[in-house]
């Protein structure tokens, strides 16, 4: 454990337990006593511009609070950007070693672990943390408290992005708004401060939200104009009709009378007038749909790089385009995990160690959290496959299939899974012996794998097909006539057992498949 107060901070700087005692935003106040305003209320063009350009200026409470509001109003981006965040947050995350790690660091980074498990709410700190995608920058601070011999985070806390400035120096730093004119720079190991950028430049502009921004306004006006459209040309005219010389009381219980059949389908009027409806004024809403969806695509191409993976297309392959618009949305997980995991090693696991005395190694040594993007592969298909491409002489790495499979390498004194008695996994008939026999006998004389597979499947598939040439032959030699044979072939291949050819061209594909895959992976120096 940490004895001394001489520590250093993830600048390299020192500094003093003893600034941990309590959280930077209790000694300002006035943080907590403000009201969010909502500069949604009455946007226009103009009065949104005026927001972006203070916060340009370095006034960034307005365009953050506008952040707010339209997430909590519009629908489509709260949905998107849920689905971005949470492809990140709920992925699986585990704190590893550096490279060659000797067994003091391994243990340094096990406990690790176990300490950020015990952490109440680790995983709504991630998920917090993801809120730098939208809107550039994400705070959350750390309160401290030592419990068991260990420092532990006590709790860990989102702070609004109206709490904070943005001071421009030799680099941008983000600051606390407090009492003086540039703010106060943040207290090492008290913060988690994620930032992520969208596109390049200061943070004020870089952000997600600053993308959103127009789109939101023009769907809003688009819904009140369809909500106005609808008002009026969505209720048939109802026209009253009173005789000459009705006075003004008659009038007003006349059109009270309009007013009342309007909202209650029912109404009395007095004897002598009349009611008459016409037929709903003609008029279209596609426009205003038009626009919104526009609006809404425009969303979802900025949040997600796509469109297909949260709406359909018209007239599109939709099955088939957003399977690959999902393979845009994979390089945004994975590029958002990478940036989330550095930050919280340099700003939660880092402390974490440094407090706990957890550093055999030094700062160049510490361990890192990351998060699992890998997507696992298809059990039934490797296990079908890879017995036969190691019977054909191909040098697999066991990490590799480990990796790809997503199955944790057992430890050395592990209760191992073991093959059952007279199991063979291996997808040639005869088992792994008669696949090495196979391999070695078409091996020397084949170029290269393709052609092994093509013998091997040959192979295979004719001792099945065989079969059914041995009947034919028979029903050939026994036919009276042409069409006595059409008969008979009819009659005895009415149910063509395929099941069993169809696996070996199943196991076929699959080993192609991984045949490919292990040759790139080689060429890359992956494998």
């Amino acid at each position: 454990m940490v004895t001394s107060t001489r520590i250093l901070g993830q600048d390299g700087q020192p500094i003093r337990l003893a600034d941990l005692s309590q959280p930077q935003t209790s000694k300002v106040g006035q943080l907590r006593a403000e009201w969010q305003n909502h500069p949604a209320r009455g946007l226009t063009p103009a009065k949104l511009a005026a927001v972006l350009l203070a916060a340009e200026q370095g006034d960034l409470i307005a365009q953050y609070e506008l952040f707010e509001d339209m997430e909590e109003r519009d629908g489509h981006i709260l949905a998107e950007l849920g689905k971005r965040r949470r492809a990140v947050a709920g992925r699986p995350w585990d704190v590893v070693p550096p490279d060659d790690a000797t067994p003091q660091e391994k243990e340094a980074a096990d406990r690790l672990k176990t300490l950020l498990d015990e952490v109440d709410d680790i995983e709504g700190a991630l998920f917090d943390a993801t809120d730098a995608i939208g809107k550039g920058f994400a705070c959350q601070e750390i309160e401290w408290m030592r419990a068991d011999g260990f420092w532990r985070p006590k709790s860990i806390t989102h702070r609004p992005q109206s709490w904070f400035k943005l001071y421009r120096g030799v680099t941008q730093e983000i600051r606390l708004r407090d009492y003086s004119p540039d703010g106060a720079p943040l207290q090492p190991f008290g913060w988690i401060v994620h930032t992520h950028k969208a596109r390049s430049g200061y943070l004020e502009r870089a952000n997600l939200f600053r993308a959103l921004v127009w789109p939101y306004l023009f769907k809003n006006y688009s819904v009140g104009d369809l909500a106005e459209f609808l008002e009026i040309y969505g209720i048939p005219l109802r026209i009253g009709k009173f005789p000459s010389g009705a006075s003004d009381k008659e009038k007003m219980t006349l059109l009270q009378a309009l007013v009342n059949v309007g909202h209650n389908a029912a109404g009395i009027i007095p004897e002598g007038m009349s009611l008459d409806f016409h037929d709903t004024a003609d008029g279209d809403a596609a426009a205003f749909e038009l626009m919104m969806d526009w609006c809404e695509r425009t969303e979802s191409k900025v949040i997600l790089g796509a469109t297909l993976t949260s709406q359909a297309d018209r007239g599109s392959n939709t099955n088939a385009l957003g399977n690959v618009h999902n393979e845009v949305r994979k390089d945004l997980r994975e590029a958002d995990a990478k940036q989330i995991g550095a930050t919280l090693t340099r700003d939660l696991l880092y402390p974490l160690a440094v407090l706990n005395g957890l550093l055999p190694g030094g700062l160049r040594r510490c361990p890192r959290l990351v998060f699992d993007c890998a997507e696992n592969k298809d059990l039934t298909v490797f296990a079908s496959a890879l017995p036969g491409l190691v019977g054909m002489g191909m040098r697999i790495k066991r990490s590799w299939a480990h990796a790809e499979l997503g199955i944790p390498e057992a430890e050395d004194d592990a209760d191992l899974l073991t093959a059952a008695t007279g199991f063979s996994p291996s997808p040639f008939p005869g088992g792994q012996a008669s696949a090495r026999a196979a391999a070695r006998a078409v091996l020397p004389e084949a170029p290269d794998y393709a052609d092994a597979l093509a013998q091997a499947l040959a192979a295979r598939a004719g001792a099945i097909t065989d079969g059914w040439l041995d009947q034919i032959r028979e029903l050939v030699a026994s036919a009276e006539d042409y069409d006595d044979l059409l008969g008979r072939l009819s009659q005895q291949f009415a149910d063509l057992p395929l099941d069993a050819l169809g696996d070996v061209l199943d196991g076929a594909m699959a080993a192609s498949g991984l045949a490919g895959r292990y040759d790139t992976e080689r060429e890359t120096g992956r494998a």
